[in-house]
């Protein structure tokens, strides 16, 4: 009798279907109790300037979990499934939560050097206000202050989910991605295009872009960063 095993690759593995439960849930919890004060979630839990107020450090983990739409959380979590199913049924369930929030990590810490510099000199120009003036404003969301917005919360696993595309266009390059569900491209041509796009979309910096595109660059930076150590120590034939 044969010992031989088929192995059928988990499409819900256990890391991943956890993390879509979390995430639904929590967004269930911004939609039920954001009802009546939608700042209060966000200035606690999503990610902020580190010039500002609501700035906490455990926001580099919560704001993952917070998402600012349907949309948001919908395209998210598919691209979670898609990508993170593969990811976690090569590397295996601790691996992948370890690369996962490292990810996210790397995606905020980008994020607030990048508006660590950009925001700088409007916090600047805010401490000259009186300060009775600089107390209301600072602790406003949203204000303009030369023409920049302050205490904008930052919110989406988008910069994990990032780290897992990287990852997967690495590991498995030659596989197909359906853009549209039509049309196919190589996973390494679309995670190289794609990538250029955010780059170029976050040094252009267009006004009313609320998209934090070098937050997704530093997820798959640290991505492939990551993916890079492990395989040095670790080669296998890629697909």
């Amino acid at each position: 009798m044969s010992n031989y095993q088929s192995y059928r690759p988990n499409r819900f593995p256990p890391v991943v279907k956890n993390l879509l439960i979390v995430n639904a849930l929590v967004f269930v919890a911004q939609m039920t109790f954001g009802n009546s004060n939608p700042n209060v979630i966000e200035n606690l839990f999503a990610l902020h300037d580190v010039h500002s107020v609501y700035f906490k450090p455990h926001q580099l983990i919560t704001y993952m979990f917070l998402h600012g739409g349907f949309e948001h959380i919908l395209f998210n979590m598919l691209a979670l499934w898609m990508f993170g199913s593969m990811l976690e049924n090569y590397w295996g369930a601790k691996r992948f939560l370890q690369y996962y929030v490292i990810c996210g990590l790397g995606a905020g810490l980008l994020h607030l050097g990048v508006l660590y510099f950009e925001m700088k000199p409007v916090w600047d120009y805010i401490s000259k206000f009186p300060l009775e003036e600089q107390a209301k404003v600072i602790h406003a969301n949203n204000v303009l202050i030369m023409d920049k917005a302050i205490n904008v919360a930052t919110l989406g696993a988008s910069g994990a989910i990032f780290g897992c595309l990287a990852a997967f266009g690495y590991l498995f390059p030659n596989s197909l991605i359906y853009l549209y569900f039509m049309i196919p491209i190589k996973a390494k041509w679309f995670v190289l295009i794609y990538g250029a796009l955010e780059l170029w979309l976050g040094v252009r910096n267009s006004p009313g872009d609320s998209v934090a595109h070098f937050a997704h660059l530093g997820g798959a930076i640290t991505g492939i960063i990551m993916v890079l150590i492990w395989n040095k120590t670790n080669r296998k034939t890629l697909y």
